[in-house]
Formats: C-alpha cells, structure tokens, sequence
C-alpha cells in the first residue's frame, strides 16, 4: 500500500523549536506516522503540552528545555536520542528566526546573531546526528527548515534572509557530502498561520490582503508544513536528496511587504 511508505514506525526523531508552530506539528505529525520524538525549545510548559500530544498518539517524548541558540545544546540532542530510544532516524532543524529591520538599521552583529542561530545550531546538530544515525539505523534523514524569504526579495528582511538562504544552499551541499545513506532536505514555508502571524490573522484586511497576493489565496497551516516533513523523513521521499519543497501556495513574489520606505 503507498500510505505505508509514509510511515515512521519504530523510528526516532529530534525536533528542535518544538514548543509550538511548525516544531509543534511536525512532532505530533511523526508521532502521528509511528515515531518517537525528542523535542526541544527553550519554553517548558510548551513542550510539555506538546509531549502530551505525542503520547495521546502512542509514541514516546522525551522533553529537552535548551536555549538551542548555543551551537553546543543543540548537538547534544543527538545523544538524548538514542540514550532515550537507542537510534536516531530523522533530525528536524526548525529553530531559527530574526527580527526585520530596515537594512542601514542592520548592524553586523544582528546579521552575525541571524546566520548563528540559523545556519551554525543546524550545522551543530547535524554533525552530531550523523554519526549516530549510521551507527545505530544505517542511515537517516536530515530536514531544514528554510523560508520562502530565502528565494524572494523582501525588504526589510536583508538578515532573516540571508540567513535562510545560506540554511537553503547548507541542504544541498551536505545532501551531497551525506549521500547515498543520509538524506538531506529543506521546506521553505510561506505566510503559515503560526503565533508569528497572530497579528494578521485577526486583522481581517490584512489577512485577506495576504490571500489575494498568494496564488492558492489562502494562508498555510502548520499541518501543510508538517505533511511535507513526514514526506521527506520517510521512505514516500526516499528518492529526495539536496531539494526544497516551497510549501508557500505558489508565491513567486512576497505576499507580505513591510512598510520600509524607499531611501
């Protein structure tokens, strides 16, 4: 049946920026498709609440509070994997995030912060994942999570950006440096109805602005998110190395401009 090759039973996975939106509903998702999942992000009771849904769906969680924007945090999450559930088959690297700003109000040191917190904690947990999924599963699967701003020129947008462009092209150079036992892909969403659009959401203009300038004239949910992450974690996308699903409706250019004005 081609529904069982969406299937994760008996594998492990680590989710980072797991307490709510996109780390959220991939995790409960995998837990969904037959996983067990470590789940990390700096808040607690998020993660908890989360962990009650991975268990509601009969998997295991296992709760890491870290603040994931130390490189070192993040890699140890390899080893709570397997010391959890003895391997380690798929690596989530959701965390990540920057503050627009206009680009003469961008400092050196806030596009520094942007591409740390990234591009280095992804890189840190994957060289720690790595060897443990050889040892322990004979392979695995490695999904960064990228951003349509990565393609499209936004402004205000010159360190989130940047950023997500390089998480963008860091895929497919390690899908090449892992290959053929460690698959590694990216998601680049588009406006996803997560707390960081909350603002959108309840102003009805602006929402229905966002729709009108998305093609599929609606904004994602987390579950469009979280489908293409069991996509490529599991043996469905078992022929994807090094490519990036653009779940963002259709967008060939921002559906959301911010309002920095012409020099």
């Amino acid at each position: 049946m081609i529904l069982d090759s969406f299937r994760l039973d008996g594998q492990a996975a680590v989710v980072t920026g797991a307490g709510r939106g996109l780390g959220a509903a991939i995790a409960v998702a995998f837990a969904e498709a037959g996983a067990d999942v470590v789940i990390a992000a700096r808040t607690r009771h998020q993660l908890d609440s989360v962990a009650d849904q991975i268990r509601g769906a009969g998997r295991r969680a296992h709760v890491v509070a870290a603040d994931l924007a130390d490189p070192d945090d993040a890699g140890a999450l390899a080893d709570h994997a397997v010391a959890q559930f003895g391997r380690l088959d798929v690596v989530v690297n959701n965390v990540g995030g920057a503050m627009p700003a206009p680009l003469l109000s961008t400092s050196t040191a806030a596009l520094a912060d942007a591409f740390a917190f990234n591009v280095l904690t992804a890189h840190a947990l994957t060289t720690a994942a790595v060897p443990l999924m050889l040892a322990h599963s004979g392979g695995g699967a490695i999904i960064n999570i990228s951003s349509a701003v990565g393609r499209l020129a936004g402004r205000g947008f010159a360190a989130y950006g940047t950023a997500k462009a390089a998480l963008a092209h860091y895929t497919r150079l390690t899908a090449r440096d892992l290959s053929p036992r460690v698959r590694v892909n990216a998601i680049a969403p588009g406006a996803i109805l997560t707390s960081a659009l909350d603002a959108v959401a309840a102003n009805d203009d602006l929402r229905h602005a966002l729709e009108q300038a998305t093609p599929l004239r609606r904004l994602g949910e987390p579950t469009d998110v979280a489908a293409a992450a069991v996509y490529l974690a599991s043996a469905a996308g078992g022929y994807l190395t090094g490519t990036a699903l653009e779940v963002d409706g259709g967008l060939v250019a921002p559906n959301m401009e911010l309002p920095v004005p012409d020099l």
